[in-house]
């Protein structure tokens, strides 16, 4: 299976949770740099949860509509 980690070359969100028992993990990476590391990541439902909140809000397909 290919790595579907994004990175700053292929930016992007990537959320997995293998099983109810087991807490998501996501990770996420916008084309414009916008944390320090230009890399997003979180643990836990509730923390995964906010970081696909505000990567949707705010970047990926956020920056596609304002870049027209």
């Amino acid at each position: 299976m290919a790595d579907l980690t994004p990175t700053p070359d292929r930016p992007g969100l990537h959320v997995t949770k293998p099983d109810p028992s087991t807490p998501a993990t996501a990770t996420a990476v916008c084309h414009c740099g916008a944390t320090a590391t230009a890399t997003a990541t979180a643990t836990g439902d509730n923390q995964v949860r906010a970081l696909v909140e505000g990567y949707t809000a705010n970047h990926g397909a956020a920056h596609s509509e304002g870049a027209k």
